[in-house]
């Protein structure tokens, strides 16, 4: 599970703060409506969310980023934030206007599961949007390839609980009856070592990577220190979807 700091480090990135803004221009949510943030973690959105709905809904299952959320949000009357599972949602049928998932499908037991949960609490005509990234795009350069290969392998099978639910988006929501109205990419391009191994984890998943007998030390060592010394680039596809009731 992500800390609140590395949460926060991402929405504080170009590249977060670029697919955000987007996507919160595709909800455009107004005063009419009641939005809610499913997976709303420690509350990052819910106050740009909030100065445009009527109402907005956060909902997480940790209690550490609920209490978190409770806190940044407490001067807003118009925020609620509530403890709860993707899957069961405790909000009524039909009671959502607006609604956005934010790199949360990846991580939930059964992302089918809670895309109908979403389409059951979307009232007719309302919609959402949902971004997910999909983990075998992820590219880094330089470094030796097999060991980059293994890395990827390892954050696919080890790290990420659904690692390409970004490429299976639109094909689950329409399983569960919503209805598919755009599928789109970002990919955030990272030129500076520094900042991609705060968002992607590079080090971190290259140690687990290593403690798990996945990589040799040496291999891993040699692998970072390229990345750290050479030109850098490094990308990884999000998918956007939107959907509707």
């Amino acid at each position: 599970m992500a800390d609140i700091g590395y949460l926060d480090d991402v929405a504080a990135s170009r590249a977060g703060n670029d697919y955000k803004r987007a996507l919160l221009d595709i909800l455009a949510p107004t005063r009419a409506h009641t939005v809610l943030d499913i997976g709303c973690s420690p509350g990052t959105d819910l106050p740009a969310l909030a100065a445009l709905a009527g109402t907005a809904i956060g909902v997480d299952h940790d209690p550490t980023m609920v209490a978190e959320a409770h806190r940044r949000t407490a001067d807003l009357p118009n925020v609620r934030v509530l403890t709860a599972n993707a899957h069961a949602l405790p909000l009524p049928d039909n009671s959502i206007d607006r609604a956005r998932t934010d790199r949360v499908l990846q991580h939930v037991t059964s992302p089918s599961a809670a895309l109908a949960e979403l389409h059951r609490v979307l009232r007719p005509g309302g919609y959402a949007t949902l971004a997910e990234p999909d983990w075998e795009t992820l590219a880094v350069d330089p470094g030796a390839l097999d060991t980059g290969r293994a890395f990827s392998r390892f954050v696919r099978t080890d790290v990420v609980r659904n690692a390409v639910v970004g490429r299976q988006l639109a094909r689950l929501a329409s399983e569960v009856g919503l209805e598919v109205r755009s599928v789109g990419a970002r990919v955030p391009v990272f030129r500076e070592f520094v900042e991609a191994d705060r968002i992607l984890g590079l080090t971190r998943n290259a140690e687990r990577a290593v403690v798990a007998g996945r990589i040799g030390r040496g291999e891993a060592e040699e692998w970072l220190t390229a990345l750290t010394t050479g030109p850098f680039l490094a990308s990884v596809v999000l998918y956007v979807v939107v959907v509707g009731a």
